[in-house]
């Protein structure tokens, strides 16, 4: 564990000075990297723990981020108390939509997310209740305050996005290896044999998916408090997409995967922008080549060894 924290130091170091010896473009691209890397980690947790094939994560995106700029303009509160708030309000959310349809497995499960997704979106352009501002969105967000301090620049931003990306990688690094995280290994690998030793499955695979959207939820504050302006199509299908295919091509249930594929999938585009008309055609061909070449993703998640204890008669063990 010590040296695996003194492999990170460096690269940490680097991170904390980047922005001196970049521009505002490209320190924005950090932005969107590190923006994307940590909707896609809590994807994983849904996806890449659980086994979950959820393709609708762009709606709790979207319920964090309008809840922020409801509150927000209507009532003023300071957006980054409206965080919590925010994630609470995608949790709810989630927990709701996700009741019902949590028994469902496989391709099942990924038609119902998808109308999700697609059903928030269109209540949004519809100006449901009279509070989402329709097709044209809500305008005037604040900027995030921190004692006295408005973060205006990108390289403000950046310090409040990668900061919150450190902390989610730990939050989840220490779910991951919690009885909670152990729970959901058992139930990604074999759902049947997990309910078969007192699993309670359905409990599991609802908080992971309430705890995934909490997070999106979270991350939605940070988007519109930094757009300052939001709109239905920001939140769409192609968004989950995008999630679902940083997971994927990173390596599902690995976080340093899930960092490395937001980087690739998010990052390296800009560099090739002028190619533009061809990138899309060789993102395309590398995520085929990925599929029959190395489905597991790029950076895979550690085999994991887990010590075995005595246990009383009838007594499961995480």
């Amino acid at each position: 564990m010590k040296r695996s924290l003194a492999l990170y130091i460096p690269l940490v170091a680097v991170m904390a000075v980047l922005p001196l010896f970049l521009d505002s473009y490209w320190t924005d691209v950090l932005n969107n990297v590190g923006l994307y890397a940590i909707l896609a980690l809590s994807l994983n947790i849904i996806l890449g723990h659980a086994g979950l094939f959820h393709m609708g994560h762009a709606a709790f995106y979207a319920m964090g981020a309008y809840t922020t700029a409801i509150l927000n303009t209507t009532y003023h509160v300071p957006v980054l108390w409206l965080m919590p708030v925010s994630g609470l309000v995608a949790a709810v959310f989630a927990m709701v939509v996700a009741r019902p349809i949590i028994h469902l497995r496989g391709d099942y499960l990924l038609i119902v997310t998808i109308g999700i997704v697609e059903i928030t979106r269109i209540a949004l352009i519809n100006n449901v209740f009279g509070i989402t501002g329709g097709a044209n969105g809500i305008f005037g967000i604040s900027r995030p305050s921190v004692f006295g301090f408005t973060i205006r620049k990108p390289q403000e931003f950046y310090y409040l996005i990668w900061i919150f990306a450190g902390l989610t990688v730990f939050f989840f690094h220490r779910l991951a290896h919690s009885r909670f995280g152990r729970a959901l290994n058992y139930i990604k690998e074999d759902e049947v044999a997990a309910e078969g030793n007192g699993v309670d499955t359905g409990h599991y695979k609802l908080v992971a998916f309430t705890l995934g959207a909490f997070w999106a939820g979270m991350v939605g504050t940070i988007y519109a408090t930094k757009m300052t302006i939001i709109a239905p199509e920001s939140f769409s299908f192609w968004e989950s997409v995008v999630f679902f295919t940083i997971v994927i091509l990173g390596g599902s249930g690995s976080i340093r995967g899930v960092i490395l594929g937001a980087f690739l999938i998010i990052g390296l585009p800009e560099i090739f922008r002028q190619f533009a008309t061809a990138r899309m055609l060789v993102f395309g061909a590398a995520m085929v080549a990925m599929m029959v070449f190395r489905p597991q993703g790029l950076l895979p998640p550690l085999p994991r060894r887990y010590a075995t204890k005595s246990l009383k008669d009838g007594e499961a063990s995480l």
